[in-house]
């Protein structure tokens, strides 16, 4: 059961990892779903939207041929649109929240009517913004994620000079290097970074990373203000005997080294257990299935009702083949010549609520073992504690506290995204940075 690449055709990767939800094929298709809109008052998908996208205003400019208008609302609200159209579960956001679905219709495609016009603003590079004379100020943003591009943007537009601190080679966060290939190219990621530092007055310096190349005493002393929007991005250990043999990786390694090289060039097992049941989960198993997996089986130590994922990602997962171990959590990676042969689970019941509201996982005495070559480790992300308590920053478990605008407990320092949630939607990151943008405005008295 060897670990390898190179297991499909070219034909076949171009096929597995396609757009897993195509765009509207003419203009007559989405003025089609445009005319269905009822354009409620007081509509509950816009209430539903982190970012309060005024959607039927958008979907109605499209109906009218305003297309142009349509993008403009779309990116006044979420500079990102483009890039959420594609990855947000919107199941569980807009579209979960259209009328149409107390009527036992289908609902409005909100997400594809959003994509149908932003990408058009992309494609055709149309000017809808315009910055306002320079103020002179100055801030510095750690991290070109969702977050911290939502903040610059914002501030751009203000008359602000922002420059972007990242470690990455890339902008983009999550969307670049977090999300299934499937959903979201990198190509389209760096397309919308590019679209969106196009207003001018953000720049971005690649390969600084806080605490190594850079520190946040240097940028309080540089700059009027620092945004913090560094994100999560260790993963979290299983702490069980096993998790050092070869063939244990952790889920965000995985699904980065997709999306950054050729798919053939990553390995995967024939057998594959996926520990998880979170978006980065079914992500990864997925990918693992269509870079030629032949069994994958996502272990989940509670049951379906519990799980973190919507049910539309789950049924990704199901339609690609893969098997769901409900109630399972791992005990023991068991291997040969340091190399994956098994792993060992204990079965699992439910118990009492726990923090987070929803019914503790309890060991059963019972176990069942699987044949497996590759173990992924999706079983969440946990903060960089490390970097925010070495720079003196109030948090709880690496969390950063802030108060509702964004600031924290250094004069100045404003963050948001996961580094303060701990792991949401790309489109709360955005929020987020709305937010902070909002109070450095206010902090700089402009």
């Amino acid at each position: 059961m060897p670990i390898k690449n190179n297991r499909l055709t070219a034909e076949q990767y171009e096929q597995n990892f396609s757009d897993i939800h195509p765009p509207f094929d003419s203009r007559e298709s989405a003025l089609v779903e445009a005319n269905r809109c009822l354009y409620c008052y007081d509509a509950p998908c816009t209430k539903s939207c982190p970012t309060s996208i005024n959607i039927p205003k958008f979907i109605k400019q499209i109906s009218t041929d305003n297309v142009k208008g349509s993008a403009h609302t779309i990116l006044v609200s979420n500079i990102m649109g483009a890039g959420c159209s594609r990855v947000c579960p919107v199941e569980k956001l807009c579209e979960g929240a259209c009328v149409y679905n107390l009527l036992e219709e289908p609902p409005i495609p909100i997400a594809r009517l959003q994509r149908y016009s932003t990408e058009q603003a992309m494609e055709k590079q149309w000017k809808l913004f315009e910055r306002k004379p320079a103020t002179g100020k100055k801030v510095a943003i750690v991290g070109a994620g969702p977050a911290g591009l939502s903040c610059a943007h914002v501030l751009s537009r203000a008359g602000i000079d922002v420059t972007i601190y990242e470690k990455e080679s890339q902008g983009g966060g999550l969307m670049t290097f977090g999300i299934a290939a499937y959903k979201v190219t990198p190509q389209f990621c760096e397309a919308e970074v590019n679209y969106i530092t196009s207003i001018g007055g953000i720049t971005i310096k690649y390969d600084q990373e806080l605490g190594k190349n850079i520190t946040l005493a240097e940028l309080k002393n540089n700059y009027d203000a620092v945004y913090l929007g560094f994100g999560v991005g260790l993963a979290r250990q299983l702490n069980i005997p096993g998790e050092e043999l070869t063939g244990v990786v952790d889920a965000i390694r995985f699904i980065y080294d997709i999306r950054a090289g050729a798919y053939e060039q990553v390995p995967v097992g024939d057998k594959v257990a996926v520990i998880g049941m979170g978006m980065t989960a079914i992500d990864a198993a997925t990918q693992a299935k269509r870079l030629g997996a032949k069994d994958v089986t996502l272990v989940y130590r509670r049951t379906q009702a519990e799980m973190p994922c919507t049910e539309v990602e789950l049924d990704i997962a199901k339609l690609d083949g893969c098997r769901i171990m409900w109630l399972a959590a791992p005990a023991t990676i068991k291997g040969e010549n340091g190399k994956v042969t098994q792993l060992v689970c204990n079965l699992m019941q439910l118990g009492d609520p726990d923090a987070s509201g929803r019914r503790s996982p309890v060991e059963t005495g019972e176990t069942f073992t699987l044949e497996v070559d590759m173990v992924i480790k999706a079983a969440g992300q946990i903060p960089f504690e490390e970097l925010v308590s070495g720079n003196q920053i109030q948090h709880k478990q690496g969390k950063i506290v802030t108060q509702s605008n964004g600031a924290t407990n250094i004069a100045g320092v404003f963050a948001g995204g996961d580094c303060v949630n701990g792991g949401k939607e790309v489109v709360d990151a955005v929020q987020a940075g709305k937010i902070g943008a909002d109070a450095i405005l206010k902090y700089l008295s402009l």
